[in-house]
């Protein structure tokens, strides 16, 4: 590449979507430089924590995709330092564990004759009166499964999540990560067993059954995503917080780090939040565009991990907690993400994740606190006893989900209308566009920035990601050769 084609990008974020950018576009022969205000880790979201040699998944990463593409990147990047990992998740209700993604048909049983008649009926009064236009979580659920299953299996751990009712997240929400899961051919399925009838019908099953990880968690991806950068000669700037970031003449960009300013950038790749990024823009975006950033949510969680003695209660990488007697929402089972995160085979480590606003009593608890918390409650739900426990560690995320509300859309369009008049700034991941990615459509989104800032036009429009896929990771991994929702190319007026 000549120097008179080469761009310098500047990247705000070291988690997927930044990395992942970063490096296509390092490879490519271009100058990267990085910003990530964390002084310590890379990874964002997807980083690994240690304590005492112990490794912790801060919300949980399966490494599995429907994109070749993103598959063969996390190839490229690590290797054979991937583990092939059994997937195993279940719901705690009622005392009982079901297994999730939910198989309806085990669920009524196990929910009894009654309740299950019950469940039945509710569903097919939801059918025969829905609730027109359903705008809300709440609504849109009840439709599909019926009031009493909403109750059990839907409002208690979304609750906990979101924390507000269920009448005020987005209906859209449910319609995106709910796809797939159809009461009618459960009830059918419950009441006639299903023929397989054919050997791809198995082979599908087993592959969902399985996924891809990092023998030391997640974050041994990006931090070896960095190497590589650094090598290709891009920079890593890291405990540095981008402050402002600055286009003159509608071409060149500049950031601002503390007192700080560089300058000379062709491009900006941010997977800053949304509502961060806004009102740091100069020249400044349109009142109506700063106001939507200002009303834009969060929702923050605390991992406790709880170190102890191995009595193999359960195998499950993790559990959702549908239990109003307890604050937890999630427990996470270190040891089955990866035997290798637990440097003693004689003992466990879980996580017990709290969502939480931050600032809220819940993120200004004590770790102490937090950490007694953690032991009464993973007793109190059956799945070790405290006397077990010899040790206790806190981790906070801020933002670890963007909120969607029912507002939450008209919001993010105000932003993208107003930053179409910023050439040469890209969102991306799961932040920086307030969408709920996964890892893979974060790196899908960073994947067609960079084809877009190589070929020195739009070519794909990166909020085509994700906007139908499935959330269960249903198919066989890496089946779609252009990924899991490939945008079609910018169609442009008039040729």
């Amino acid at each position: 590449m000549t120097e008179q084609n080469k761009k310098r990008i500047a990247v705000i974020g070291a988690g997927p979507a930044g990395l992942t950018g970063a490096y296509l576009l390092a490879k490519a022969g271009h100058e990267v430089t990085v910003f990530e205000k964390d002084a310590k880790y890379v990874g964002g979201i997807s980083r690994t924590e240690t304590y005492k040699g112990y490794h912790f998944d801060i919300g949980g990463h399966r490494f599995f995709s429907k994109s070749k593409e993103v598959e063969d990147f996390w190839t490229e990047i690590l290797g054979d330092e991937m583990l092939e990992r059994p997937r195993s998740s279940r719901i705690y209700y009622n005392h009982k564990f079901f297994s999730y993604p939910l198989v309806a048909s085990e669920a009524l049983f196990k929910l009894g004759v009654i309740k299950s008649a019950l469940c039945v009926l509710s569903y097919m009064k939801a059918k025969a009166f829905p609730v027109k236009n359903p705008a809300n979580f709440e609504d849109w659920v009840t439709n599909n499964f019926g009031k009493r299953l909403f109750n059990i299996f839907f409002k208690t751990y979304t609750e906990k999540v979101w924390g507000i009712s269920c009448k005020e997240i987005s209906a859209d929400w449910a319609a995106q990560r709910i796809k797939g899961l159809s009461m009618s051919s459960a009830i059918k399925n419950a009441l006639f067993k299903p023929k397989v009838t054919s050997d791809k019908d198995k082979v599908i099953k087993t592959l969902i059954d399985t996924f891809r990880y990092p023998k030391l968690g997640p974050g041994m991806m990006w931090e070896a995503c960095v190497k590589k950068i650094e090598q290709l000669g891009g920079k890593l700037v890291m405990g540095k917080a981008v402050n402002d970031i600055y286009q003159k003449d509608n071409s060149s960009w500049s950031v601002k780090l503390g007192d700080d300013i560089i300058g000379g950038f062709d491009h900006i790749i941010s997977s800053a939040p949304m509502r961060e990024l806004v009102p740091h823009i100069h020249p400044q975006v349109p009142q109506n565009a700063l106001d939507a950033a200002s009303k834009l949510g969060y929702r923050d969680f605390i991992t406790v991990v709880l170190i102890l003695k191995d009595q193999q209660r359960f195998s499950d990488n993790w559990i959702y907690i549908h239990d109003a007697s307890v604050k937890v929402g999630r427990v996470q089972n270190f040891k089955s993400w990866s035997p290798y995160m637990v440097p003693d085979e004689t003992m466990a480590c879980y996580g017990l994740e709290y969502f939480c606003f931050e600032g809220d009593g819940m993120w200004d608890s004590a770790d102490e606190h937090l950490i007694e918390l953690g032991k009464t409650e993973i007793e109190q739900i059956g799945l070790a006893n405290a006397t077990d426990i010899v040790d206790g560690y806190v981790v906070r995320q801020k933002k670890a989900y963007p909120v969607y509300d029912q507002n939450y859309k008209a919001h993010v369009q105000s932003i993208r209308e107003a930053l179409k008049n910023y050439k040469g700034l890209h969102l991306t991941g799961r932040n920086g566009m307030h969408k709920y990615n996964n890892q893979d459509h974060s790196m899908m989104t960073a994947m067609l920035a960079a084809r877009n800032i190589i070929a020195g036009k739009e070519l794909y429009d990166l909020w085509q990601v994700n906007e139908d896929a499935e959330y269960h990771e249903a198919g066989e991994r890496g089946e779609e050769s252009t990924g899991r929702k490939m945008p079609e190319k910018v169609k442009k007026v008039g040729g």
